[in-house]
């Protein structure tokens, strides 16, 4: 996950200079040609918001995977859905429930420019989890050469 912009506003705020922040940049990422904020992971801001001795942001509940793939088990296009979840191979295991629909996968994707639809899954109104349906059908026909 990127850092989020209250990171990025701490960070500039608490670097004395432009140069010492492409530094920190540098050092989180690892990579001598990064130097923008834009370049850094949530935990690489808040490895260097540590180092600067500042509070790290902790991680708002609205943008993990995790809260972007919530359904209401009531709701038949969010059962459908996780149905074809399966059906595509997006799983993981369970020590119950043996493979289960992978959730965290399907935020990821919500949350990515490959959705039709940039919102949480609980948040979508009818007409917009019909297109997440379609977008998944269509995986699933290309998974299985339907033509």
């Amino acid at each position: 996950m990127k850092a989020s912009k209250k990171q990025k506003q701490l960070i500039h705020l608490n670097t004395p200079t432009r140069d010492i922040k492409e530094e920190f940049v540098q050092w989180a990422t690892g990579d001598v040609s990064k130097i923008s904020c834009d370049d850094l992971t949530f935990d690489q801001a808040n490895q260097i918001l540590k180092q600067l001795h500042v509070k790290p942001v902790g991680m708002v509940r609205e943008n993990t995977p995790e809260y972007w793939g919530f359904f209401t088990k009531t709701n038949t296009q969010h059962k459908y859905i996780l149905s074809l979840l399966q059906q595509i191979g997006w799983v993981k295991t369970h020590d119950v429930y043996g493979k289960v629909a992978d959730i965290e996968r399907l935020g990821k994707w919500l949350q990515s420019k490959r959705s039709p639809v940039n919102k949480p899954l609980k948040k979508m109104t009818p007409t917009e989890l019909s297109t997440i349906v379609n977008a998944f059908e269509s995986m699933l026909g290309k998974k299985f050469g339907a033509k």
